[in-house]
């Protein structure tokens, strides 16, 4: 297919498509953020339909024009806007939780939330199950996947330091939240004051027992910072109270089925000891503490009164400790702030070269039965709250997919713009020059006859053979002859021109040929028969006239032999692509 054709084929077959996809994305464009979501499959079935017409339109143009390059560089450029996405991330943050509970829950859910109001913040969560070797990998892995800051946990006070201090000598910020690490290489530490709660919580015991009776304590995680500082200020508070005796201090690991089953088993071997308050270090540990009582048989122990039960955390929600509190199924617990907001908006303030505070310690409150019901009250609220900001993030989330979709639909649309300007540019610019060398050669010559190079051939080695056959002779040469015989062949044609009635008969007797002879010498000869060189002769001279005189159409068709000026328009935009009246205005 020529170039010229196939690229009207190119734009005509897509010229309707495309201008109603155009009109299509514009139209949603303007709708803005629409709620109806439905609105958002059409528009993807749209965009994919589109792209397919994208890949026909760009890939046939490319392949028909000298300035290719240009428009494949165009579709590559547009390819890649349509690929880019808004998420594009900009912080990639680790975070390294050294156990899985409803307490890191909360914290968890509270740094998604927040990440989720700054653009291009990733977060990536791995959690220990408290288990140091696990937490070890898991932080390298973090660490090798290329985050930007990490958040951590730690599980023990020495255990994990060295993972820590890998991380932070490769330049990555280190955040140690909650639990401490005897490394001094970490960028900002968070967390409450572990000491002093559990010193208030030795203070509430000791006001409810009148400074007299017997405790359990149950303990943390053994080796982690916050379950070493409860102990510490719970005993430092007791000690005060010389008639308070802690019967004993039973390893709980933060875990509601280990502390069920060390309660058990002590109460199994010390059926006649009396226990007037339980302490968990975690509220967790409190209620594995209370099943454990609940569940102890034997005369002795049914006789004996259930003791309190206190711990820490105190969680808002239906699994929470204020809950617990409320219902008389702890007496205390203290709150222990998640604050996984902060925890993001330090990162993101260390990230970005931002003032902040090396140590932040966190303010927290007792929970007793008279302000339970409150607490409750208001975290519930916060629950409510959260969850309605989660339904509105992802609502906006999904809005702002729907934008760029649209951007991106539109960023196409635009480019099927500029990819039609230049289809037409080029078609445009390939048929003007295609008419001016038309146009010169018109102009210059009258005649459009080409000897084809066989017949040259041809001639020449007639010529040869007639040589060497007849030395003496004087003949004129083949190509003479020819020449001779189309010059007098054009001069008869010019000179009859106008006749409307001129005839392949009549051409043949001026020739003094038969009709059958003239078209068998003129076919040899140009590779023409003779009909079409005199309507080509007849076309070129309309066309010479039409640029230099001032006839009208119908005239030139007349003064060129044409008896219809409907004809010779048709006849005219068959040879040269356009009609009459087109030449006089380029020329």
């Amino acid at each position: 297919m020529r170039p010229k054709r196939a690229i009207c084929y190119v734009i005509l077959t897509n010229y309707y498509t495309f201008f109603r996809l155009s009109f299509t994305f514009f139209r949603i464009f303007a709708q803005g953020l629409s709620p109806q979501i439905q609105s958002y499959a059409l528009n993807i079935r749209a965009h994919t339909f589109m792209k397919k017409k994208y890949n026909v339109i760009a890939g046939n143009i490319a392949s028909l024009s000298r300035q290719g390059g240009l428009i494949m560089a165009l579709v590559a450029v547009l390819l890649l806007l349509s690929s880019c996405h808004r998420g594009r991330t900009r912080y990639y943050i680790g975070v390294s939780q050294c156990s899985e509970d409803i307490w890191r829950d909360w914290q968890n859910a509270e740094m998604k939330m927040e990440a989720s109001l700054h653009e291009g913040v990733r977060l990536s969560f791995a959690t220990a199950h408290d288990d140091s070797g696990l937490q070890i990998a898991q932080i390298d892995s973090l660490v090798d996947s290329g985050i930007d800051l990490l958040i951590v946990a730690p599980n023990q006070l020495q255990s994990v330091s060295s993972a820590i201090d890998g991380a932070y000598d490769r330049g990555i910020p280190v955040i140690v939240f909650e639990r401490k690490t005897d490394s001094r290489k970490y960028t900002a530490f968070v967390s409450a004051d572990n000491y002093a709660m559990g010193q208030q919580m030795g203070e509430y015991i000791a006001s409810r027992l009148g400074g007299k009776g017997k405790v359990m304590e149950i303990m943390g995680l053994k080796g982690s910072s916050p379950a070493d500082e409860r102990h510490r200020g719970f005993r430092n508070a007791i000690e005060r109270y010389p008639q308070i005796q802690v019967v004993a201090s039973l390893q709980g690991d933060w875990t509601e089925e280990r502390a069920y089953k060390e309660v058990e088993a002590y109460l199994k071997g010390h059926p006649s000891v009396s226990v007037d308050v339980v302490f968990g270090h975690n509220d967790r540990t409190a209620m594995g503490a209370r099943r454990a009582f609940d569940e102890a048989g034997g005369k002795e122990r049914s006789a004996m009164p259930l003791p309190l039960f206190c711990g820490i955390d105190g969680l808002p929600g239906i699994d929470g400790g204020i809950l617990q509190v409320r219902d008389s199924l702890l007496t205390a617990s203290y709150i222990y702030p998640t604050r996984g907001d902060l925890l993001l908006q330090l990162a993101l303030d260390i990230l970005e070269g931002r003032p902040y505070e090396k140590e932040t310690m966190l303010t927290s409150a007792l929970v007793t039965k008279e302000n339970a019901n409150v607490l409750y009250l208001e975290g519930e609220e916060v629950v409510r709250r959260s969850q309605r900001l989660e339904r509105l993030q992802e609502m906006a989330s999904g809005y702002l997919e729907q934008l760029s979709a649209q951007r991106t639909l539109m960023a196409l649309a635009c480019g099927l713009v500029v990819l039609l300007f230049i289809a037409l540019l080029l078609f445009y610019l390939y048929h003007r020059g295609q008419m001016n060398i038309r146009r010169e050669r018109v102009l210059n010559n009258l005649w459009n006859l080409n000897v084809r190079p066989e017949d040259t051939e041809k001639a020449e080695n007639t010529v040869e053979v007639v040589t060497e056959a007849e030395e003496a002779s004087c003949a004129p040469s083949y190509k003479a002859e020819h020449s001779l015989f189309i010059s007098r062949f054009r001069e008869i044609v010019e000179r009859r021109m106008t006749d409307s009635e001129l005839s392949v008969e009549d051409l043949a007797a001026a020739m003094n040929l038969s009709r059958v002879q003239l078209y068998r010498k003129v076919k040899m000869i140009t590779g023409n028969s003779p009909v079409e060189l005199l309507r080509s002769a007849r076309l070129n001279r309309g066309y010479q006239l039409l640029i230099t005189t001032d006839k009208t159409v119908s005239e030139v068709a007349y003064a060129v032999g044409f008896s219809a000026p409907a004809y010779f328009t048709k006849c005219f935009k068959d040879e040269f692509g356009i009609v009459p009246g087109e030449v006089r205005g380029k020329g």
